[in-house]
């Protein structure tokens, strides 16, 4: 795909990435953004999402152009990129998604179907923010579209710790790197991917101490509920970590983590260490993601959420014994 090609002849492009947006769709939204803008300075070009947390907010060039509220006073967009998921977690990007002249779609999920008239969709690469550099002139990479789309890597592989770092990965990052980041990259992953507020160690502590150990020790699960969000006064971006800070226990295997968005309605975020693909289990609830990190959205009582969750587990490791 050429970029530059797709867009040929637009005069209004959008551009939003997936629901509670994590650096990687915040990234790739800007870095293709500031880039489109570099290239193609008479075409008008809006960037839709949703609340970011504000290490990313204080770090993400461009961040001020983002409209927040979703709101245009454009009727039908010539060209609208949906990056990082499937255009149903479009939220209140998705009507002009839909009612655009032309639709491409940019991702890394397996489980994304492809609902654009262009889609670009693969799944061996470690994030969005990796596909949009490979799509776009490295010759014509700026600071700013450097800096967003390495933001987009370091928070989509663990600062590339994740089994989707590739070596590509880590060549992309390292061009990225000679642009002279601002702040440097050491600065950019203490603050972005390792920093928390004091409220936001708490809530992590909290979900830490009551965290429950099932399936002989190979599974853990944590569950905040609304009531716990509002003492501690934190909302769903500063849930981000919790999931993987679960996966890091001895002898864990596979770790759920879910925070209550209202009365039996929960968040799940499924993390595996590979001995099953929290891929398929989040797919089955209706949601998606890659084979060790995935999530979903459930309407039950979090007991029944848990239970059921841990049958499909069940049923993959069960699957996984008779193969072998």
């Amino acid at each position: 795909m050429n970029i530059l090609e797709e867009v040929r002849g637009a005069r209004t492009i959008g551009i939003a990435g997936h629901e509670n947006p994590d650096g990687d769709a915040i990234g790739a939204s800007m870095g293709l953004a500031l880039y489109l803008e570099g290239q193609l300075p008479d075409v008008r070009i809006d960037v839709f999402a949703g609340d970011v947390k504000d290490s990313i907010r204080r770090y993400m060039p461009g961040i001020e152009q983002i409209r927040f509220d979703y709101q245009t006073d454009v009727e039908r967009y010539d060209v609208f990129f949906d990056l990082d998921t499937a255009s149903d977690r479009l939220a209140g990007a998705k009507p002009y998604f839909d009612r655009a002249a032309r639709k491409i779609n940019i991702d890394h999920h397996e489980s994304n179907p492809g609902d654009g008239d262009v889609n670009y969709i693969r799944p061996e690469a470690s994030s969005t923010c990796e596909l949009i550099y490979d799509l776009i002139d490295p010759a014509k990479i700026t600071e700013p579209v450097a800096r967003a789309l390495y933001i987009g890597i370091i928070t989509d592989t663990g600062v590339f710790k994740y089994s989707n770092t590739s070596r590509h990965t880590m060549e992309a990052a390292g061009d990225l790197i000679s642009h002279h980041l601002t702040p440097e990259p050491g600065v950019l992953i203490n603050e972005i991917f390792y920093g928390k507020t004091y409220l936001q160690n708490q809530i992590l502590g909290r979900a830490l101490l009551e965290s429950m150990l099932f399936r002989n020790g190979t599974c853990i699960v944590s569950v905040v509920d609304h009531r716990t969000m509002e003492f501690y006064q934190v909302g769903p971006k500063d849930m981000d970590g919790i999931a993987s800070q679960l996966m890091l226990t001895e002898g864990v295997q596979c770790a759920i983590f879910m925070y209550e968005v209202k009365p039996m309605t929960y968040k799940v975020s499924l993390r595996s260490d590979g001995s099953i693909n929290v891929a398929d289990i989040a797919r089955f609830y209706g949601g998606g993601g890659h084979e060790r990190a995935a999530g979903c959205t459930c309407n039950a009582l979090y007991h029944d959420i848990i239970n059921n969750i841990s049958d499909s587990i069940d049923i993959q490791m069960k699957r996984k014994a008779g193969k072998q």
